[in-house]
């Protein structure tokens, strides 16, 4: 079966551990930046469908690999978080934004 997507690390090695065989490449920067930004959308996508916590956890573990990516510590990350949290809010009240006239 052909999959070409980006995959976990480990992935290849578990696929092996189950006695199949696999093949794989490795990513240039182009690539990888490509690739992660499709892997975003994708498990969006399977949040949005399920709303299962595992998804959103690789919500977030996509969202940490690009920040390192684009040379972004995930402490400058949560920084810019709060920033604009600071600056527009959250989401906590909820607020459907319905018209603007």
């Amino acid at each position: 079966m052909k999959y070409n997507k980006l995959v976990r690390d480990k992935v290849p090695d578990i696929i092996k551990g189950e006695g199949k065989s696999v093949k794989v490449h490795f990513a240039d920067d182009e690539e990888y930046s490509k690739r992660l930004a499709d892997k975003l959308v994708e498990e969006a996508n399977e949040y949005a469908a399920s709303g299962d916590a595992e998804e959103l956890a690789d919500v977030l573990e996509v969202v940490y690999a690009i920040a390192i990516a684009k040379g972004i510590h995930k402490v400058q990350l949560e920084s810019m978080v709060k920033k604009k949290r600071d600056d527009r809010g959250a989401f906590e009240k909820r607020a459907v934004l319905d018209e603007v006239t």
